[in-house]
């Protein structure tokens, strides 16, 4: 098989996906993290995620990545939107396509691999340091979450998980009280 070579006139950026996964128990919202192996940020936390491959799209690459690194796969994940700041990340110029997903933390047991060296549920109000531009992320993120919510109440979607009205109503009073 030949290898193919790109030879491009001007530089091009890289582009990852980054997965802000919210975890509910009944109870507390939490977000899934890694803790990075690598530089740069080796030993912060940030959401899951990577670069994504040549034959593959954007969606396909926060899934893989998610799975990759923590060994869940959802049922849904939603685009929030795409950040391109010049200096988001220091190893050159990468823009981030972020997705969120909302999963019953009991339905998922995340184990750490790839370059995650530990994977783990935090409440959403007990954050660690956040790695790259996650905080920014993670407030469109809930952001995003309060919207669907919303329409869930209102009837204008259906659910895209298995949480009972009751646990709906504590889970947006809990998304309420996590910004």
């Amino acid at each position: 098989m030949i290898e193919k070579q790109y030879c491009y006139k001007y530089p091009r950026p890289a582009l990852t996906a980054d997965c802000v996964v919210f975890g509910f128990d009944g109870a507390d919202l939490s977000l899934l993290l890694i803790q990075r192996k690598n530089d740069p940020f080796k030993g912060y936390w940030a959401f899951p995620g990577g670069f994504m491959e040549m034959e593959e799209t954007i969606e396909e690459c926060a899934f893989r990545e998610l799975r990759e690194e923590t060994g869940i796969l959802p049922s849904f994940m939603d685009q929030i939107r795409t950040f391109s700041a010049v200096d988001r990340d220091p190893r050159g110029r990468v823009v981030t396509v972020a997705f969120y997903s909302l999963v019953k933390i009991q339905d998922f047991s995340p184990e750490a691999a790839d370059d995650a060296a530990v994977v783990s549920w935090f409440r959403i109000d007990e954050l660690p340091p956040l790695a790259f531009d996650h905080n920014k992320i993670l407030q469109f993120a809930l952001s995003k979450l309060k919207e669907r919510l919303k329409q869930i109440a209102n009837d204008q979607i259906q659910p895209a998980t298995s949480f009972s009205v009751p646990e709906l109503q504590r889970l947006y009073e809990a998304v309420g009280n996590g910004q």
